[in-house]
């Protein structure tokens, strides 16, 4: 199957719908699917914050298993990071769209 075939079961961005304007979430859905197909590249171009997210979700489930010091300070700085990217990269995104 490919990337166009999963379209049609993915979810469509309510705000993208009804206002005409991506959201801070459009093209997670499909970033996630080409990173499972091995196109890395092209999931960084579809949305920057892939990687950090992937990363910030094994650090949390990992630390659901294995507790250590600096535990919560790290998962923080994580979450600061990803939110950076997607703003960063939402509004950079847009400026390309004017």
């Amino acid at each position: 199957m490919t990337l166009k075939g999963l379209e049609e079961y993915m979810l469509p961005c309510t705000n993208k719908t009804i206002f005409g304007i991506e959201c801070l979430g459009c093209g997670i859905q499909r970033a996630t699917v080409l990173v499972f197909r091995g196109e890395f590249l092209a999931a960084f171009k579809m949305y920057p914050a892939i990687y950090t997210l992937m990363l910030l979700l094994a650090f949390v489930g990992f630390n659901l298993f294995v507790k250590f010091k600096y535990d919560f300070q790290i998962k923080l700085a994580l979450l600061f990071l990803n939110v950076i990217i997607i703003i960063v990269s939402y509004f950079y995104k847009m400026s390309q769209f004017m």
